[in-house]
């Protein structure tokens, strides 16, 4: 579906621009609590393949708990309490890279932001290795001179605000780990042109459809694109590097407040950056450095589980885009199905008539949907269809917090991008 254009934990999918081999699993998991369903909780996670003969779907063991912890190193730190409550510790792995920031979550909505109980996973996202430019190889090393900005994030958000305030003529800094693009990017081609990125669509379909409950699809009239995460992370690099933008290879481990003019980003690896301005473009996750507004509804999270495969058949049409499949994944009749069942649809990209990309998305839900849940109904989806996939080339895990609060304005630190909220609460645009 559709995200912001942020970095963060919760980046697992960026759909509409606005919203990512695994490796060192064993190394992933989160605190066990009370929080954790008793189907969570000391069980063995797995990846498995889809029913079929010969599968040899990539099994990832993938467990929640601290014996897990004492069996492979991880690094822990020790949960806060708040008003009596005591939430879940956020884990770090010594050898797993993410892009939350080591520490504990302060508040039930920090950790959902977090990953929440899905953050082995989102972790594990986050982890993936693609053959991209690094951005020190780009971008010249920051050194120690007073900036105009500072962009703490190294997304798709946070190089596209660097390197725009760089074309303004300020001196721009840009802080954050040299992570590849690891989402899966759909956009509205219109909008990308606007932004003047249409060379990184890598594939458009003519038009969009979506079925609601009836067979006959609803088509929406608008042109969608595939994102190369490649090529979209070259232009962001090529125009920081035209911007004179300077780079530092750091999580940020504070944000000191020196005098109404100044402030200073102190850096894990022992550098201290001083600017005028600092703007926080890290994701959702990335809110221990910025206060938000109290009240509202409070955070709910968008989960998706996605594959690109190889099938025998594709049963739509491959020259349209399948924006939402609402129908029962099923094929129930309507009064059948529970009320009180969180619904899901099918999101499916056709790369050819029979090389696709799948993802089975929740909306929008408190608690968050399980990806177990979501793939299991995917499954279900696949042999409801008679789809029978010959080979996986990727899985992803998605996970968007929407609904939540903006940012004070009041405060000296910006957000931008899903730091700032800006993540429509009911489509995750």
């Amino acid at each position: 579906m559709n995200a912001g254009l942020g970095y963060g934990a919760h980046n697992c999918s960026m759909h509409v621009m606005g919203r990512a081999g695994a490796g060192a699993v064993s190394h992933l998991c989160c605190g066990s609590s009370s929080r954790c369903s008793s189907s969570a909780v000391g069980r063995e996670f797995s990846v498995r393949g889809f029913e079929r003969p010969g599968c040899n779907w990539l099994r990832l063991p993938l467990r929640r708990g601290s014996d897990v912890a004492s069996c492979h190193g991880l690094s822990w730190t020790v949960p806060t309490r708040r008003g009596g409550k005591r939430y879940p510790s956020v884990c770090a792995s010594t050898t797993v890279p993410t892009r939350i920031y080591d520490g504990v979550a302060e508040d039930q909505e920090d950790y959902i932001k977090a990953g929440g109980e899905e953050l082995d996973l989102v972790q594990l996202q986050a982890s993936k290795s693609f053959d991209q430019s690094k951005i020190g190889e780009k971008l010249q090393l920051l050194g120690d001179e007073t900036l105009d900005l500072v962009v703490v994030g190294c997304g798709p958000a946070g190089m596209c605000l660097a390197a725009e305030a760089a074309k303004q003529g300020l001196n721009v800094g840009l802080v954050g780990p040299d992570l590849p693009f690891v989402n899966n990017y759909g956009v509205w081609t219109d909008e990308f042109a606007a932004l003047g990125l249409e060379d990184c669509i890598e594939q458009t379909w003519k038009d969009s459809a979506m079925y609601i409950e009836e067979d006959s699809p609803i088509m929406i009239g608008r042109a969608y694109g595939r994102v190369s995460r490649t090529l979209l992370r070259e232009e962001l690099l090529r125009r920081c590097a035209e911007g004179g933008v300077r780079y530092v290879d750091s999580k940020v481990d504070r944000i000191l407040e020196v005098d109404e003019d100044l402030s200073t980003v102190l850096c894990t690896n022992g550098k201290n950056i001083k600017s005028r301005l600092v703007t926080v473009a890290s994701g959702a996750a990335a809110g221990r450095f910025l206060r938000y507004e109290t009240g509202g509804l409070g955070v709910v999270v968008q989960t998706a589980y996605g594959v690109e495969v190889e099938v025998e058949h594709y049963p739509y049409d491959p020259d349209f885009m399948l924006f939402m499949d609402y129908r029962d994944y099923k094929g129930r009749e309507k009064g059948s199905v529970s009320a009180e069942e969180v619904p899901t649809f099918l999101y499916a990209m056709p790369i050819s008539c029979t090389r696709v990309f799948f993802e089975e998305t929740c909306l929008a839900a408190r608690p968050t949907m399980p990806f177990s849940v979501l793939r299991e109904r995917l499954q279900e989806r696949f042999k409801k269809m008679g789809i029978k996939v010959l080979h996986i080339y990727e899985e992803e895990w998605s996970y968007i917090p929407v609904g939540s609060t903006l940012p004070v304005t009041s405060q000296r630190q910006l957000g931008f991008g899903a730091a700032a909220s800006m993540v429509h609460p009911a489509t995750g645009k």
